[in-house]
């Protein structure tokens, strides 16, 4: 599995960051869309970073793809998010508008001084790409006001959307950050389709999703490619068997890995394989702590990189 951190960052992307932070001191309530399948990693640090230069912005966290995600996971994840002030959590699917408007609800209960004052609930909907954002508008609104698409940066630019029920939305393009750190994260992005396929080697994409399945879900795994009791240890044996079982052959009987790969990620994203999560609380907690670690040594080693060479000049010039 590679170690780089994925970077994708489009200049309408930061337009986009402009446009939102001067916007955001006139906004009531942040509406921010995550997948209920990666709740941690589909947040956008961009948007704490608004919300904390905004007085603690209140934020309705919606973690929309229920139903392509681990029901208890998703339990747990909206239980940890709204330990945060000023946070309300639910998990919705687009198919069910009972739950999308609750959203409304949510909000009302975030900025009731308000609809007190007799005022329109001003709310901006944010999330990174390919969360279902759009969907969700158009649901909300009753009719088609956003360009929907299973790829991500459908949305270019920014909307302004009156619910007619004392709520104005305003639709922004979904952002990326500049760069993931933790690398954890980055996969499970570009497994849920959140970063283009462009940006992305199948081949360890797919190698970092099966590693996770056989610990995680490995009823799952061998339910649907039909394999026996005993899973294989590695990622790679059980990408080589599911390839064999699903014809992915090159010449010489060569499992095609990355062929292979397409299809368990295809299948993870439109639910074919299961309910799947690919993260929780405690996991991210201990990748955090990881990131610290080794941001922090390659500085020790950027500090010692700098006073050899120090030495070396200071030696030089004698």
């Amino acid at each position: 599995m590679s170690s780089q951190s994925i970077q994708w960052f489009p200049g309408h992307m930061h337009k986009a960051r402009k446009e939102i932070e001067e916007a955001m001191p006139k906004v009531d309530v942040i509406i921010e869309v995550l997948d209920a399948r990666i709740p941690f990693s589909s947040e956008n640090p961009l948007i704490k970073s608004f919300r904390e230069t905004n007085d603690g912005k209140p934020v309705v966290k919606v973690l929309n793809k229920r139903d392509l995600a681990d029901p208890e996971m998703t339990q747990l994840w909206i239980n940890h998010l709204e330990k945060e002030q000023g946070v309300k959590a639910i998990a919705i699917t687009t198919e069910n508008l009972n739950e999308v408007n609750q959203i409304m609800d949510l909000c009302r209960k975030l900025a009731p001084q308000r609809e007190e004052a007799g005022k329109k609930i001003r709310t901006m909907i944010m999330g990174i790409p390919n969360v279902g954002k759009s969907t969700i508008i158009n649901a909300l609104a009753g009719r088609t006001v956003a360009i929907t698409g299973n790829q991500p940066a459908v949305t270019r630019q920014q909307q302004r959307i009156n619910l007619d029920n004392g709520i104005l939305l305003s639709d922004t393009p979904g952002i990326l950050w500049p760069k993931v750190e933790n690398p954890h994260s980055g996969f499970r992005l570009a497994a849920t389709g959140a970063i283009k396929d462009t940006a992305m080697d199948y081949i360890d994409v797919g190698f970092f999703t099966i590693e996770y399945l056989i610990k995680a879900y490995p009823e799952l795994i061998k339910s649907r490619y039909n394999l026996d009791d005993d899973l294989p240890n590695s990622e790679i044996e059980l990408i080589e068997e599911i390839g064999r079982k699903r014809g992915c052959l090159k010449g010489g009987g060569r499992v095609d890995l990355h062929k292979t790969s397409v299809i368990l990620i295809n299948e993870l994203r439109n639910g074919t394989l299961g309910n799947i999560t690919l993260e929780h609380p405690e996991m991210i907690t201990e990748e955090l702590i990881n990131v610290a670690i080794a941001e922090e040594r390659k500085t020790e080693a950027k500090i010692k990189k700098k006073e050899e060479r120090r030495k070396r000049y200071l030696k030089n010039k004698r």
